[in-house]
């Protein structure tokens, strides 16, 4: 099991440059964990591709039926004295820690392309090229 960051679990529903690494890892472990805080975020990017008429807004509802389908089970809850923790020992948002904290939690590393969240966990934070090319 690997905690993917919600920009992993766009690229493998969303067609775009990282897709096909997305793909890659998720052929490699299929089993995906992230913070329930996943679902506001994937709600976020499929409202902005409605705004930008990408998507239509039934498009969107199916793309996140399939997304909250492959996450379920996988979905967590982190303590928020962790977080804050976290949040304050690093220059990461306490958004970006709920997913360090999963991957401490479940003793995992988290997949992620945020070049801070690399450079300040890096001993828990693993980049989609680095997890997908192994």
């Amino acid at each position: 099991m690997i905690v993917t960051d919600t920009n992993i679990i766009v690229y493998l529903f969303l067609t775009g440059d990282r897709s096909k690494q997305a793909e890659k890892a998720f052929l490699k472990d299929p089993s995906w964990a992230a913070p329930i805080l996943w679902r506001s975020e994937f709600l976020n990017v499929l409202t902005l591709y409605i705004r930008k008429e990408i998507l239509i807004l039934e498009e969107a509802q199916e793309i996140m039926e399939e997304a909250m389908e492959l996450m379920r089970g996988r979905e967590y809850e982190v303590a928020p004295q962790q977080v804050l923790k976290l949040a304050v020992n690093s220059t990461c948002s306490a958004y970006d820690c709920e997913f360090i904290a999963l991957a401490n939690d479940l003793a995992s590393s988290l997949v992620t392309v945020d070049k801070q969240i690399l450079h300040q966990f890096p001993d828990i934070a693993v980049s989609l090229d680095q997890f997908a090319a192994d």
